[in-house]
């Protein structure tokens, strides 16, 4: 198992994915606007999103991918498979018995997370039709998402970094064509996003049974290893997901604030969850498997060279996305979203809070890449300390910002929240002695830096030189935009080259390098395949 070739597998899968949650999103904008419409949907489509990156994404894989890794590396293939089975078989019981509570409790639910719609019966009302049609959608991600850290575990990741795939073709479906036959184009896209959820559960079934480990359902019983698994992933529940609690109380706290602002900050936050799902999603999916098995075999020096490499690939490419989008928010958001019922003022809005965001871009990402040094240890105790005292500093700089900054501030206080997640992080896995940063990543991020800051510079040149063509037409809009994008990776690359902040012929080696152990896993991995 390579790191890099994961990754790119991993981001290759998931720009694909986002390239059509974009199109998605402008066909979105184009037909709700920034409207309450959209901010009724948008709080329908958090909520399942919400507990699925919290638990399945979060908690389940961060405690689930380390015992696995495990069984498989010590007591073998069979065993390994038991034990995911009896794991199956308590996350369906407790899905179906979460969601049914959520479903008949929907009304009482949105007053905590949106209780500034009461004002608007109306809006309240549709807010939670249009959530209870979207939030089965958990019990089938988290299904998928249990057999995806399987496969991940065997260095199959493609499958799982193709399901977002399905779900994006889905609602550009459902507003391009269901939209003419529902209520509103809101419930088109919420019908839409469960019937997603069944294609990705079928379309991963497939795939682990093409990988060899079919599963098959039992009844729920604890057993000493699942305990095991349920210890671990109580405070994990935070630990994992403290970025989207900070999201979820930003919705609520978006709620009290002018109609339009749950969807500014939507939309920002799409944009800025480009980079970080391609570079932080793809190298934490990459590195928790990895990482398990190096500890798992005693090569702890292996891992700590996999956490520095993942560290240095994360601020190579976070720190020139945090810039452009500083540089550039307006533009962006303007070509990819200015038109048909979303206007001008709301492009404004949203650009705004994206370059709030963006100033915790690189936190975002490094938080993805350092957790998985705990979970891999099977420590959820120190990163859920951190991330209670996270969302408590998030929630107390919303309050504060949100006041003389409105949307503007709940962004910025997240970003905030991040760093110190991150700091938070890094500080105690040195004092553990688990990770120390080395001389390469100490020389080069200095130089990621001053590369990045080139790269505004000429963002910034460049949108004067095209300021015309960016009031023109739409798609002299986004030729003038694919151009600013172009020559500023153009920049970056060239830059970071002479600067010595990277070198192709080092990511080439990279690519190529395997060690001892990886061969060993590869080896064991054609063997069973």
């Amino acid at each position: 198992m390579n790191l890099l070739r994961a990754a790119t597998t991993v981001g290759a899968f998931t720009a694909i994915s986002r390239l059509l949650g974009f199109t998605r999103d402008i066909l979105i904008a184009h037909g709700l606007g920034a409207g309450p419409l959209a901010d009724c949907f948008f709080v329908a489509f958090k909520l399942p999103n919400f507990f699925r990156r919290l638990f399945a994404e979060g908690a389940l894989n961060a405690s689930f991918v380390p015992l696995f890794s495990s069984i498989l590396e010590q007591d073998g293939k069979v065993e390994a498979r038991l034990f995911a089975e009896q794991i199956l078989s308590i996350l369906l019981f407790c899905l179906l018995a979460f969601v049914t509570v959520m479903q008949i409790s929907m009304p009482w639910v949105m007053y905590g997370l949106a209780p500034g719609f009461t004002s608007d019966p109306n809006k309240f009302d549709l807010t939670v039709a249009l959530t209870r049609l979207t939030f089965p959608y958990l019990l089938l991600i988290s299904l998928v998402s249990l057999m995806g850290g399987i496969l991940n575990t065997l260095g199959r990741f493609a499958a799982l970094a193709a399901t977002p795939i399905l779900l994006n073709l889905f609602m550009i479906a459902g507003i391009l064509w269901l939209a003419q036959h529902t209520e509103t184009a809101g419930h088109a896209l919420a019908w839409s996003v469960t019937t997603a959820g069944v294609l990705q559960l079928v379309w991963i079934t497939a795939a682990l049974k093409k990988a060899g480990l079919s599963l098959r359902l039992r009844w729920p019983r604890l057993t000493h290893r699942t305990s095991e698994l349920l210890r671990l992933m109580l405070p994990g529940v935070i630990g994992a997901g403290v970025i989207q609690i900070n999201l979820i109380v930003d919705i609520v706290l978006a709620s009290f604030l002018p109609d339009g602002s749950v969807t500014f900050l939507y939309f920002a936050d799409r944009v800025n969850q480009l980079p970080i799902g391609i570079v932080g999603v793809a190298l934490g999916t990459a590195l928790l498997p990895m990482l398990s098995r190096q500890i798992a075999s005693g090569d702890t020096h292996a891992a700590e060279v996999s956490q520095n490499r993942a560290v240095e690939l994360a601020m190579l490419l976070a720190l020139p996305s945090a810039a452009a989008f500083l540089v550039s928010s307006d533009v962006i958001i303007k070509v990819l979203f200015g038109h048909g019922e979303f206007t001008a003022y709301a492009a404004v809005a949203t650009g705004t809070a994206l370059m709030a965001y963006s100033l915790g871009l690189p936190a975002y990402v490094l938080v993805k890449v350092l957790t998985p040094a705990y979970f891999a240890r099977k420590d959820t105790k120190t990163p859920v300390r951190i991330a209670l005292l996270c969302v408590v500093a998030n929630l107390i700089l919303n309050l504060v910002l949100m006041g003389p900054f409105q949307h503007i501030g709940l962004a910025l206080a997240t970003a905030i929240s991040a760093w110190l997640n991150t700091i938070l992080l890094a500080y105690y896995l040195r004092k553990k002695s688990i990770f120390k940063i080395d001389s390469r990543i100490k020389k080069r991020v200095p130089r990621m830096f001053i590369s990045s800051a080139i790269m505004a510079a000429g963002l910034w040149l460049l949108e004067r030189m095209f300021s015309e063509s960016f009031l023109g037409g739409k798609i002299e809009q986004i030729t003038a935009l694919a151009i600013l994008i172009i020559i500023g990776v153009a920049l970056y690359a060239i830059s970071a080259h002479f600067s010595g902040a990277m070198h192709l012929s080092e990511i080439k080696a990279l690519a190529m390098r395997r060690t001892n152990r990886s061969k060993g896993v590869d080896r064991t991995e054609l063997s069973e395949r």
